[in-house]
């Protein structure tokens, strides 16, 4: 089972985040591999949800009227690379290589996704973290395609998925692929994770434009306190939800395939309201343990 040495505990409460190398086998990775090929074989996006996905200030502006993203927190849905598009929405390269990731319910919609997030390794893994009622609140594939997988700027998982109190999140990612230094491996600032949320992107009430905005700013973080994090297929890497992390754009001619997941302890604690991401009646937060 994926039980955490003590040793592993204290690197992970140090460093604020924690590479378990080994976690799921090839034929596990190969399985949600496949599964993933079915889904973008069988994908209808209608023309004008072919929404490009960054984290950039100037594609949220974009995003903005765009529901397809904003309410895809109990759904499966496809978010694009930038450049695959003509102006008419038509794909400029094959759609498979087009996409940027896919989200933000595998946990909830798809069986086999369903299974490798509750599966028993993870919940060992989850109680030897001492989370006593953890729930799963949002899931991504994230495909980081090669020459066109974009950079993802430093950032905090809390700034997007807030809690309160602080520290109640945690980041799930899981190489499907080799992370390597020429596809885009995660990059980490060690303990960056214990001076709390530089700032957040605040959902407005209902029916207000713009749909978002950010409160706070991102410091400029130094370059070189980066620690780059490769690692080979079938690595888990816990990700502290205020760790600064952040990766670079894949340069190089092979994809780089994750599975990512979030979970949240909810004992005692507030799921901000202003999040973007919000339970729905039809899809509650699941529990992790089943």
């Amino acid at each position: 089972m994926a039980c955490l040495s003590p040793s592993q505990l204290q690197k992970f409460q140090e460093d604020g985040f924690l590479v378990l190398e080994g976690f799921l086998s090839s034929d596990e990775c190969v399985a949600m591999q496949q599964r993933i090929g079915e889904l973008v074989a069988d994908m209808d996006v209608p023309l004008h949800c072919r929404t490009i996905f960054s984290t950039q200030e100037e594609q949220l502006k974009i995003l903005d009227s765009r529901d397809y993203f904003w309410n895809s927190g109990d759904k499966i849905r496809f978010f694009f690379e930038k450049g695959v598009f003509d102006e008419k929405g038509n794909f400029l390269v094959p759609p498979e290589k087009s996409i940027n990731k896919i989200g933000h319910a595998l946990h909830a919609r798809d069986p086999v996704f369903r299974s490798v997030t509750h599966s028993p390794k993870v919940q060992a893994l989850a109680r030897s973290l001492g989370l006593q009622m953890p729930v799963v609140v949002q899931s991504m594939y994230i495909f980081k395609q090669p020459h066109l997988g974009g950079e993802v700027t430093p950032h905090q998982d809390a700034t997007f998925l807030y809690t309160e109190p602080l520290g109640r999140l945690l980041g799930i990612w899981i190489a499907l692929e080799d992370a390597t230094l020429e596809n885009g491996c995660l990059w980490f600032i060690p303990g960056s994770h214990t001076s709390g949320v530089s700032r957040r992107l605040i959902r407005a009430p209902g029916g207000s434009v713009p749909v978002t905005s950010f409160l706070g700013s991102e410091p400029a973080w130094e370059n070189s306190l980066f620690v780059p994090t490769p690692v080979r297929r079938g690595a888990l890497i816990l990700i502290h939800g205020e760790v600064v992390h952040k990766s670079e754009q894949n340069l190089s001619d092979r994809s780089r395939h994750a599975y990512t997941f979030h979970l949240m302890e909810a004992l005692g604690t507030v799921w901000s309201p202003e999040n973007w991401l919000q339970p729905t009646a039809e899809l509650p937060f699941p529990p992790l343990y089943t």
